[in-house]
């Protein structure tokens, strides 16, 4: 039987805690959510390249599509270690290492409401089964870890049998999962602590979000002496998911102090990537990713923001250190030294009489429940100064789209960039998709589509609409505008344009 001393020991003394993913196979199992052969590979390399330690890539024995998957990454030559799930059988096991996988994870139910009605076996058997399969894996590979299922319904007592019958049997690290998000931070750290003193082996958490608990028990693992975390990237996973990797990793980072090995500036990186790819939007009010996290409205934020930015920040935690940009937002409470600042980096200089005008609209507008972007601060300013702020980057000359139920949607444009003449064609899930990839594909810097939000302003299959459009430049700044009419296609077109436009006067 192989018996290496693995990489986890002592690891928490040393002020570190290693990330293993599992957005590959938890994150996977949320509701709604198959990623293609294509883009596991892809979140794979991603979570390689921003220093994961270790990935769970997938659940070999579950069907022969998954069982090349995860042969598949391991063959990608990632950084990270590679791990596979298994059941408590060989024949799970062997799928495994078939794959070539850096670790075998094997998990049973240790709960009695688990283990009663999921497999039916005694805890006699339990003690058996784990002891027979964990040596079965120890004996093919170096790297094993084990789960009691169920971990924090199960009795403690007994708990601490199982666990202490895996490392017996050579388990390298024994898992801790809360499997249906019920315990306190409070009570994990009590479990962590008692398991800590009493099993001679490295622990790992895997904490889910039914209660929203999840990261809270994860650290409080952590502080108890866990020296490695499960995550999944924005939180996915079966329910109401698992503990999010950007926030896990910068409470550990930023509040205790403790090195994840995470390249950080790549987290809303990765964050938009599997959010692109599942579907799932991330919300903005998502810790450290979402898009409010370094936006300010109000008016005594933003005037705090602008003199020093700690002020309504952590400080700890800055938005470069997690690849975000800080930005000021307007609405109803937004300020005069926001405005002035907003209005200063697009180089356009009202009076304080003007200024007055400009922020009493503004107010006007949002107060009406209308969302006031980028391109109306500037038309409102142009109207209250009376004057023609700047020369347009684009003007569409013409587009013209074809779709239909046995056509893949197709759009072609023509336009002026910068005073050439373009012209481009592009194909998308639809009409809108078609002619927004169209127009992105006449500008020659890049220019990355951020959010897309329509609703109609009255009623009926003609009724009129309203789009808003948040685009992203090469340098991470980002430019909101909105266009309406009766066409949709017409007034998204019309929305993207105008936020376009407004790059040239940032």
């Amino acid at each position: 039987m192989l018996r290496e001393i693995v990489f986890f020991t002592d690891s928490h003394a040393r002020g570190e805690v290693t990330v293993f993913d599992t957005t590959l196979r938890d994150g996977e199992q949320t509701p709604g959510i198959a990623f293609t052969f294509e883009q596991k590979l892809e979140i794979a390399r991603q979570l390689s390249a921003i220093g994961v330690y270790q990935i769970e890539a997938g659940f070999p024995a579950s069907s022969k599509a998954e069982k090349e998957t995860v042969s598949a990454i391991k063959k990608l030559g990632c950084e990270a270690k590679i791990c596979g799930l298994a059941r408590m059988t060989k024949a799970d096991v062997d799928a495994c290492l078939d794959c070539d996988v850096d670790m075998v994870h094997v998990f049973i139910p240790t709960s009695d409401i688990q283990r009663v009605h999921t497999i039916n076996k005694s805890r006699e058997e339990v003690l058996a089964i784990s002891d027979k399969i964990v040596r079965y894996v120890r004996d093919h590979i170096a790297l094993c870890m084990f789960s009691a299922m169920d971990a924090t319904r199960t009795d403690r007592d007994y708990l601490i049998e199982v666990f202490q019958t895996a490392a017996d049997a050579g388990a390298t690290i024994i898992n801790v999962p809360d499997t249906v998000g019920v315990i306190s931070p409070s009570a994990m750290k009590q479990l962590i602590t008692r398991i800590a003193r009493e099993v001679d082996c490295p622990i790992d958490v895997h904490c889910h979000n039914d209660f929203g608990l999840a990261v809270a028990n994860t650290i409080a693992a952590v502080e108890a002496g866990a020296s490695q975390v499960q995550v999944t990237v924005n939180g996915l996973g079966e329910r109401a998911g698992n503990a999010d990797l950007a926030q896990t990793v910068m409470i550990m980072e930023s509040i205790y102090r403790i090195n994840t090995g995470i390249r950080k500036e790549r987290l809303v990186e990765t964050s938009r990537l599997v959010s692109r790819f599942s579907g799932i939007a991330i919300p903005p009010t998502q810790p450290v990713v979402g898009d409010n996290v370094f936006s300010h409205e109000s008016g005594i934020h933003s005037h705090g923001m602008i003199k020093c930015s700690e002020t309504f920040e952590p400080g700890i935690m800055t938005p470069e250190m997690v690849g975000h940009r800080r930005r000021l937002t307007l609405g109803k409470h937004v300020g005069r030294h926001a405005v002035r600042q907003m209005l200063t980096d697009a180089h356009i200089d009202p009076s304080d009489g003007q200024l007055d005008t400009i922020v009493e609209k503004v107010k006007a507008i949002a107060s009406k429940g209308k969302r006031v972007t980028d391109a109306d601060l500037y038309e409102i300013a142009e109207s209250a100064m009376g004057i023609e702020l700047s020369h347009k980057m684009l003007t569409l000359q013409d587009i013209a789209i074809m779709t239909g139920n046995h056509v893949i949607p197709t759009a072609s444009v023509k336009a002026t960039v910068s005073g050439n003449e373009r012209v481009h064609s592009a194909v998308g899930n639809g009409p809108v998709d078609a002619a927004l990839n169209a127009i992105l594909g006449v500008i020659p810097s890049r220019i990355q589509l951020k959010e897309f939000n329509i609703e109609a302003i009255s009623g009926g299959s003609d009724a009129m609409c309203h789009v808003t459009i948040a685009v992203e430049d090469e340098h991470g700044r980002i430019f909101d505008a909105s266009g309406s009419g009766d066409d949709i296609v017409l007034s998204s077109v019309e929305a993207l344009v105008n936020a376009i436009n407004l790059i040239n006067r940032a």
